[in-house]
């Protein structure tokens, strides 16, 4: 399967290079590059991109909204942050927003390609700084106790960054059943999407597992 990618940038260099280092990647195809927001927006919705890199510090409207209005518009497409900062508040923003993963423009080639192919399968690419982020947000939150079994099997299984559809063949439920356990989940450990929750498993093994930590 080829991964479609949308490449998001105001600096032409940036997505010049962008481009060409992705097209050269076999299953890798770059079907167009914006240069700012509301473009990143209006080409994803005619080009129907499988990722987009999306920059955070755009003119007009920035990644931040352009992300959130982007995933609104076409919720397959994954949003992987692709900028030069860290701020916690950015990593936060940006995940909120909807973004699937958050990498640093300081990476380098491999770890650009393996961001866009492991956003295409539905995982979370998270620059080590940006995870770091979340784990001091989560370190604060008290998890509420009371899952249910169920609840933990799917939780453990979001760890393990499987998809809804996956969780739902691997346990013999329907998919509506998984995003329905998701709600009761995100309330119970105090995050608010799939992300921080792979994230949470981590960072809390035992109590995913129902075990006193």
């Amino acid at each position: 399967m080829t991964i479609r990618v949308l490449l998001c940038d105001d600096h032409a260099m940036v997505r010049e290079g962008l481009e060409r280092l992705l097209a050269g990647h076999p299953g890798i195809d770059v079907v167009g590059t914006a240069a700012d927001g509301d473009e990143s927006v209006a080409k994803a919705e005619q080009l129907q991109p499988d990722v987009v890199m999306m920059d955070l510090s755009m003119p007009g409207l920035g990644g931040i909204e352009a992300t959130r209005r982007l995933r609104a518009a076409v919720p397959a497409a994954r949003v992987v942050v692709l900028t030069s900062s860290s701020k916690r508040d950015d990593v936060l923003d940006a995940l909120g927003a909807g973004a699937a993963g958050f990498i640093l423009k300081t990476a380098d080639g491999d770890e650009l390609v393996g961001a866009v192919e492991a956003a295409a399968r539905g995982q979370a690419p998270l620059d080590p700084r940006a995870a770091q982020a979340l784990l001091e947000q989560q370190r604060a939150v008290n998890p509420r106790q009371g899952m249910s079994t169920r609840e933990r099997e799917v939780l453990a299984l979001v760890g393990e960054g499987l998809p809804s559809k996956a969780i739902a063949s691997r346990l013999d439920i329907t998919e509506a059943t998984v995003k329905a356990h998701l709600t009761r989940i995100y309330r119970h450990i105090g995050v608010t999407d799939r992300t921080q929750a792979a994230l949470w498993v981590r960072d809390h093994p035992e109590r995913a597992e129902g075990r006193p930590g």
